[in-house]
């Protein structure tokens, strides 16, 4: 038995309280404890039981020379973040599909939508500037506040992410192109109503 599994841990009998002896922990078999003799069964995780200077490379400090986490100053950076450049420790890098993102990367992709394995619903840019641009005609005097918005929305959406799913820019182009035509024959009617009223 290890240092570590002789040592007392702050594990603590459920009866009486007492500190357990580590090597009570995960021994698979019921033990009973040493001061009230009440039988016990105690199962960790392992790193609970493991010494702190074993841990790996998580929490390493920062030598002299070295390179230090930009989150953590007294941690040594590991790698870096292909999205910013910064570099990370252990406790700060997340690997997403491959890339190593620090966590305010991954907050931003997710908040803005690009990182496609975040995201599970998109706004439809295209469906609402086509809608737009489409049902007013039915109440033929708000296309002239909704040819305008619609026209809007086609250019702002079209640099925006589509659908989850695969799908192609032609809400963008009819909506784009029926606010257009929407437009031009205000302008006309415009046009034709201040001859009229000129002469």
């Amino acid at each position: 038995m290890s240092n570590a599994s002789s040592t007392l841990f702050p594990v603590l009998c459920s009866s009486c309280h007492t500190p357990l002896p580590a090597a009570f922990c995960n021994s698979g078999d019921p033990i009973h404890c040493p001061h009230c003799a009440t039988q016990l069964q105690v199962e960790l995780f392992p790193a609970i039981l493991r010494p702190l200077h074993e841990g790996g490379t998580v929490g390493l400090q920062v030598a002299e020379g070295e390179t230090s986490c930009f989150y953590h100053p007294d941690k040594q950076a590991v790698t870096i973040c292909s999205s910013c450049g910064r570099f990370l420790c252990s406790l700060c890098e997340i690997d997403l599909v491959g890339r190593c993102l620090c966590p305010i990367c991954l907050e931003q992709g997710r908040q803005n939508e690009q990182l496609a394995e975040l995201v599970n619903k998109r706004t439809l840019h295209d469906s609402i500037a086509l809608n737009i641009s489409i049902l007013p005609l039915l109440f033929w005097p708000f296309t002239l506040i909704s040819a305008p918005v619609s026209f809007y929305l086609a250019l702002r959406g079209w640099n925006k992410p589509s659908s989850i799913l695969p799908r192609t820019k032609i809400r963008l182009v009819l909506a784009l192109l029926f606010s257009v035509l929407q437009m031009i024959g205000w302008a006309a009617l415009g046009v034709f109503l201040f001859q009229k009223w000129s002469s």
